[in-house]
């Protein structure tokens, strides 16, 4: 009963970030046109656009990697790989936001003369600095795991593939001398 239910509840997770992706990137179209239709600045229109889009791309990430995760019954073979990877994938787009946040405020600053507000983009690009800095990080110390994790499940590999693994590790160290 408790997987049907963690299935279940993925499952809606996982389609409410998706339908909120579908609804960004609408109203991503929708403040390009209206933009454009107003008469502005086209560069103000377009960062703007990309911004909601990035968002969005977030999100999309971030139901993905629920759906992956809780919404579909699998075994746990290659946990690590999968969460590094969708781990990797949602925080680097949230730096990309992040940064692009803290640039676009940046210039919108310089444009009104507000030289003294400049502290809050550079408190944003430090924030998305530290974000990246902390993945690099967990990747560099979650790297063991994920081989070892790797070499067994290659151990626990169908005889012949594990024959075949071992003939083609030996005609690698060949080639190298």
């Amino acid at each position: 009963m408790t997987q049907l239910w963690k299935i279940w509840l993925g499952r809606t997770f996982a389609a409410v970030f998706l339908g909120l992706a579908l609804l960004l990137i609408g109203l991503a179209g929708f403040q390009f046109w209206n933009g454009i239709l107003a008469g502005h600045e086209l560069i103000s229109i377009l960062v703007r656009a990309l911004n909601t889009a990035i968002i969005a791309l977030a999100i999309f990430e971030l139901g993905i990697g629920i759906s992956h995760e809780y919404a579909v019954p699998h075994n746990s073979r290659h946990t690590f790989s999968i969460i590094r990877r969708q781990l990797t994938r949602f925080v680097g787009t949230v730096c990309v936001a992040l940064v692009l946040e803290g640039l676009i405020m940046v210039i919108k600053y310089s444009q009104l003369d507000l030289a003294g507000n400049l502290y809050y983009p550079v408190a944003i690009l430090v924030g998305a600095s530290v974000l990246l800095s902390s993945l690099g990080l967990f990747l560099h110390l979650s790297r063991d795991d994920v081989e070892r994790q790797q070499n067994n499940n290659q151990g626990n590999a169908h005889p012949t593939l594990r024959s075949a693994q071992h003939r083609n590790r030996g005609l690698k160290q060949l080639q190298k001398k």
